[in-house]
């Protein structure tokens, strides 16, 4: 029987919340083994190259997954044509940045970074080959196959990042780690996705779709700037260490509300198209997925800002200290960053790309403007006045709601401002109910513990419907798997 598209939401939201929920306790486990092995001057020379190869990696991909994503029913011509560019583009890529590698090392002041990045940037040319299959699985909702590829990628490059680190306790371990992790990722795409290239190219389906992707490239390199401008102008203005403590303290925020955003937007944009133009059903269902991200992404952040100091101190040692006072303001940002995921997927759902690209035009150089007003007042105060701005440009975003599918900034709020307030308070009243607490393991512990049932008990006092849907559809899943067990 063919699924709605409430149960195909659902299905997906479980798998891609499955998926993230799992590489984020991988990476976990694997960040806390490496952070305890290798210096922080290690994670600021890997850390320096991330805006590099992420700029590369939307050149290479182009825009042309949402494309497809975009398209009713693509096919396999569709699907080859964008294979290809990408893997052209990839490769000119890599030459460009192989040579530009001495130039890098310079910006930087660090000699070492020349071999250094021309080896980690392999990672983005090498992953060229599986953009394609990544789209055909999005597309078709493979979620459960996702997760599975994800997290044996992640396994199996986390056991090699942490051998060598434990035998050579160098950076290099950082990059191996991201090579085999790619590498891994395309050789399960290509398992599960029935799809292969051929060497018949015809690149019309790339032309039809160059204006759409190619608004889409553009926004989506200003968005990593946007994400990777503070770990840039600190390697610039700080020594390696420093930076490696704010790449820290940015990895570990990361984790938290990618949980989130992932387990968002990986649904979010397929389901939009799905939802039709029929605007009153468009509008119930973005309004709802901003309720479940705001449901779980403030409690999730807030509550790490809550922990951020014994929670580094306990993994991985008081190397990392400084990163603690930047995680519990990042943190803060993090709450809001998982909003910016459902704004962006309603404007792409719509074809609005254009759209999209003014919006984080703007967001982008008044960003870099506000952090460099603020950087003589060193590298905490420039984090703050970050965080500060991410909270008030999604004013900016919600704005494009209004003009796509009629949200109202009140009806924003009214889905919103709830949960946060909520999740304020409860991390407010757990902390001056533990401030007494000395033992580290002991605070870590008890705070957790009080924040998930002090807003577990709010949530069910007031009587959420969101924490009903994921009581009903989590029962539902226990019995299905019981009944499948009894047979």
């Amino acid at each position: 029987m063919a699924q709605t598209l409430k149960e195909k939401t659902a299905t997906g939201m479980w798998w891609s919340a499955l998926n993230n929920g799992t590489m984020q306790l991988l990476n976990l486990v694997i960040g806390i083994f490496l952070a305890r092995l290798l210096t922080r001057a290690d994670y600021g020379m890997v850390g320096v190259l991330t805006i590099f190869t992420f700029l590369a990696g939307n050149l290479q991909s182009s825009g042309f997954t949402q494309g497809l994503i975009n398209m009713k029913h693509p096919a396999a011509r569709d699907y080859n044509s964008v294979f290809w560019f990408n893997v052209t583009i990839s490769a000119i890529l890599y030459i460009i940045l192989f040579f530009s590698a001495p130039l890098i090392a310079d910006f930087f002041h660090e000699p070492a970074l020349v071999d250094l990045s021309r080896f980690v940037f392999l990672a983005f040319l090498i992953s060229s080959f599986g953009i394609t299959q990544n789209a055909f699985m999005l597309k078709n909702m493979m979620y459960r196959e996702m997760a599975i590829v994800s997290c044996t990628a992640l396994l199996v490059s986390g056991i090699v990042g942490i051998t060598h680190a434990f035998v050579y306790r160098s950076y290099w371990s950082l990059a191996w780690q991201q090579v085999v992790y790619i590498t891994m990722m395309n050789l399960g795409r290509f398992y599960y996705v029935p799809w292969r290239p051929s060497f018949k190219i015809d690149w019309q389906p790339v032309k039809s779709m160059f204006r759409f992707s190619s608004l889409i490239l553009l926004t989506t390199m200003l968005n990593t700037l946007s994400q990777q401008v503070l770990t840039f102008i600190f390697g610039r203005m700080f020594p390696m260490k420093e930076v490696g403590d704010y790449s820290q303290a940015n990895k570990w925020t990361t984790m938290g509300h990618s949980l989130v955003s992932g387990t968002v937007g990986m649904v979010a944009q397929t389901v939009m198209v799905e939802a039709g133009d029929e605007q009153e059903h468009e509008r119930r269902v973005f309004r709802k997925m901003m309720r479940f991200t705001a449901f779980l992404a403030f409690p999730a952040m807030l509550g790490l800002s809550l922990v951020s100091r014994e929670f580094l101190l306990l993994t991985i040692g008081e190397q990392w200290l400084e990163s603690s006072k930047l995680l519990r303001v990042l943190c803060v940002a993090g709450a809001f960053l998982p909003l910016y995921t459902v704004f962006q997927n309603l404007t792409i759902s719509r074809g609005r790309s254009d759209m999209y690209l003014i919006c984080s035009a703007l967001q982008v150089l008044l960003q870099i403007a506000v952090i460099v007003a603020f950087h003589r007042l060193g590298m905490l105060t420039m984090v703050e006045a970050y965080t500060v701005f991410v909270v008030l440009w999604l004013l900016a975003w919600q704005w494009t709601a209004h003009r796509l599918i009629g949200v109202t900034l009140l009806e924003t709020l009214r889905d919103v401002v709830p949960f946060a307030l909520i999740s304020a308070a409860v991390m407010t009243l757990t902390w001056l109910a533990t401030s007494f607490i000395t033992n580290l393991a002991v605070l870590l512990i008890v705070r957790i513990v009080i924040a998930a049932a002090l807003y577990f008990l709010v949530m069910k006092l007031l009587k959420v419907k969101m924490l009903e849907d994921c009581i009903r559809f989590l029962k539902a899943k226990i019995r299905k798997g019981g009944a499948q067990t009894d047979k």
